[in-house]
């Protein structure tokens, strides 16, 4: 994403202070699109969310995963997972949060 595109959806002064402006029931087509990557990297995922956190431009998302692939797996691991399944959609982002977990037996 260039710097002018950040700009035009203020991303670089909206990111530290955003509060959420649209409804929880609909996702932007980028948040579509990378859970469809993620559950199919990762089809055992018991739990998935994914948050553009840029406003809805798609600059930055928050990504929640829980799957029984990431058990055994140190956090640094389980993040190397996401990023190498997302590693196409990351080329256009300015940042992503990961947030992993294992299930409860």
């Amino acid at each position: 994403m260039s710097f002018s595109s950040l700009l035009r959806c203020k991303t670089l002064l909206s990111l530290p202070c955003r509060t959420a402006s649209r409804s929880l029931s609909t996702q932007t087509d980028g948040e579509v699109r990378i859970a469809k990557v993620l559950k199919e990297k990762f089809p055992l995922a018991t739990s998935l969310k994914v948050v553009d956190i840029s406003g809805g431009c798609g600059a930055m998302y928050e990504i929640h995963i829980e799957s029984d692939e990431f058990r055994g797996k140190r956090a640094v691991q389980q993040h190397q997972l996401v990023n190498q399944a997302l590693k196409e959609e990351i080329k256009g982002m300015h940042g992503l949060r990961i947030f992993t977990d294992v299930p409860r037996k």
